[in-house]
């Protein structure tokens, strides 16, 4: 498409951070049709690579600024206008991580996370996030993984956030279940159901202790599993602990961060996330015997 060698594109990744493929699972680049395409129809200008690289990257923004004035603006159907146009550029999880995520975060910005533009613009993500989850392909993968909502409610930035991982790790072939880290009654009987294979736990909002105990009852159901952080700190680490890992903040890395997780063989350490502390199940089962 751009009649250029692999050696000239690699190039011009490194100097100009563009085009920014993805990775496959064997570590392959995956450019994207759009970035390809905005800088053809450049270079085709008669532009300097360097120009060339500017003016596609003014093409692809069009989509965020065209989404942050249609909600800032209260128009829903141009909002998915604006989103059906970023994805016949992108891929799903592109224009999820490079125009969704980053207009909410400018409307946020901009006016707060407890107004009425942040809520409106807020209940329209969720919504759109939670239908390409139902559109997602079915599970492809024997791969269970369930998350424990700690955000505050649906309001919550995180709790966007955290719809884009779960969206990510279902296009990625897994079954995802995020439960209320609030709800402990009949979580053994869920967790029989799912079997998952990893628990993510999600948000900063709720304390630690709550965090505990709701991880204590899926862990008391289901034995020991891998255990991972996704946009959350503890709030005491003098507590006992165990080990988590904590992903990163960006939804895209944080759901390869965890397939590398689960598939990786015990004890190898290799999963690229850093171990961080959480309260000890131990501690909580001690406070379950005597009565606390």
């Amino acid at each position: 498409m751009l009649s250029v060698s692999p050696n000239t594109l690699r190039a011009w990744e490194r100097r100009f951070g563009y085009p920014r493929p993805q990775r496959s699972a064997g570590r392959h680049r995956l450019y994207t049709h759009g970035e390809v395409s905005a800088l053809r129809d450049a270079l085709q200008q008669g532009l300097s690579i360097s120009s060339a690289v500017s003016r596609a990257r003014e093409a692809l923004s069009t989509d965020t600024h065209t989404l942050v004035g249609a909600l800032a603006a209260f128009e829903l159907d141009r909002a998915d206008a604006a989103m059906e146009s970023a994805l016949a550029l992108r891929s799903v999880e592109r224009s999820v991580e490079e125009v969704l995520l980053p207009s909410l975060d400018e409307l946020a910005a901009r006016h707060g996370t407890d107004s009425a533009p942040w809520a409106f613009a807020a209940r329209w993500a969720d919504g759109w996030l939670r239908r390409a989850q139902r559109l997602a392909p079915p599970p492809v993968r024997p791969l269970a993984i369930l998350v424990g909502d700690a955000t505050r409610n649906d309001l919550d930035p995180d709790s966007l956030g955290l719809r884009a991982f779960e969206l990510f790790c279902t296009r990625a072939g897994a079954r995802a279940m995020t439960l209320p880290v609030a709800g402990v009654a009949g979580l053994a009987e869920v967790v029989e159901s799912l079997a998952p294979d990893a628990i993510v736990i999600a948000g900063s909002h709720l304390a630690d202790d709550d965090v505990a105990r709701w991880a204590y009852g899926v862990r008391a159901a289901a034995g020991a599993l891998p255990v991972a952080l996704f946009r959350r700190v503890p709030h005491d680490r003098q507590v006992h602990t165990m080990g988590a890992r904590m992903l990163c903040e960006e939804p895209f890395a944080a759901h390869r961060q965890l397939l590398a997780l689960v598939d990786e063989p015990a004890g190898s350490g290799h999963a690229e996330a850093t171990v961080l502390p959480m309260p000890g199940f131990e501690e909580i089962e001690r406070r379950r015997e005597v009565g606390s």
